[in-house]
């Protein structure tokens, strides 16, 4: 396994340009900051730091400095426009930047790391408290900062950044989180009693309210309810059931992006639980990486999305047992 994470953090470090972007040449204008952020989780995800001396820790500074540039957050703080990644890229970026706080090259890097996620952080919140044209969106995001709908496939990339940037210590109101989780909770797909109760308890989380449930969003929503402490609700031992009754295959619609909540949230049900996911993620990952290093999607699991992306959640996907990462600690 460490031959296997050694390789494809290699191909990270080589996929990235000169001016610290880490994305294919022919991909750079095709959400590069975000995957940039991604690639960055990834590398810490299995033990790298920016202030190693090593290689690895050589292309994170680059990575670090290239996201803290001028010209990559607006005035408003806004991470999702220079690359087009909108909500889903400002989200990452967030979380990337809360994640490394105190990983920076020195204390003025530190700082300047503090300073751009909690502005960062300010924009989610900002976005969140827009009105939403249905309440059943209320406390959710969307594509847009002015979004006025819901989805939890963003969502949770901005609860996760939240709930980071929380845990660094940043400025983040515990009614923001409350607000999100609401969402998570009407996102579960379930007959409901007349207190709330969830009737369905084998049942996971859909893409909007209403909609039947995913493989990705039912591992989004499973994580995201964990890291906000919610370990034995309901919703989060009925999604872990439904998880194990339909695990992923190399097939499965958004493979990687799935496979990335699917291997942390799994891992923190505990026991067999975890047992099974680890092995079925080594499983799939071992067979489907590339030569160089890289895993890419173009066989069908996240077609189109790049080696840079897929490799990153891989590295993401097998690093549970490691924990470097804050947010994913249990």
């Amino acid at each position: 396994m460490d031959a296997v994470v050694k390789l494809g953090a290699t191909y990270l470090v080589r996929a990235q340009s000169p001016d610290g972007m880490i994305q294919e040449q022919d991909k750079r204008e095709n959400h590069g900051v975000a995957m940039t952020a991604l690639a960055l989780m990834g590398l810490a995800s299995v033990g790298h730091q920016p202030a190693d001396k090593t290689t690895e820790g050589e292309a994170m500074r680059k990575a670090v400095a290239f996201l803290l540039r001028t010209d990559v957050q607006t005035a408003n703080g806004y991470f999702g426009q220079k690359d087009g990644s909108r909500m889903y890229g400002h989200g990452i970026v967030t979380l990337a930047l809360t994640e490394l706080l105190g990983m920076g090259a020195d204390k003025a890097q530190d700082a300047q790391l503090r300073e751009r996620a909690q502005r960062g952080v300010n924009l989610i919140l900002a976005a969140q408290r827009v009105k939403k044209h249905d309440p059943r969106f209320i406390g959710g995001w969307r594509y847009s900062p002015d979004a006025g709908d819901s989805d939890l496939s963003v969502t949770v990339w901005q609860l996760l950044a939240l709930r980071s940037a929380k845990n660094a210590g940043l400025v983040v109101p515990k009614e923001a989180i409350d607000a999100a989780v609401g969402y998570l909770r009407r996102s579960y797909v379930s007959p409901r009693d007349a207190l709330g109760r969830i009737r369905d308890f084998k049942s996971a989380f859909g893409y909007v309210p209403g909609q039947p449930p995913s493989y990705a969003m039912a591992a989004a929503g499973l994580l995201a309810m964990q890291v906000c402490g919610l370990q034995d609700e309901p919703e989060v031992l009925g999604a872990a059931d439904w998880l194990r009754a339909s695990p992923p295959v190399w097939e499965t619609s958004w493979f990687f992006y799935g496979t990335y909540y699917y291997a942390q949230g799994m891992k923190k049900r505990g026991g067999d639980v975890a047992r099974e996911a680890r092995e079925r993620v080594e499983g799939i990952l071992l067979a489907r990486q590339l030569p160089d290093g890289s895993w890419d999607g173009a066989g069908g699991a996240d077609a189109g999305q790049g080696k840079v992306y897929c490799s990153a959640l891989a590295l993401l996907s097998l690093s549970v047992q490691h924990h470097y990462l804050p947010i994913y600690q249990d």
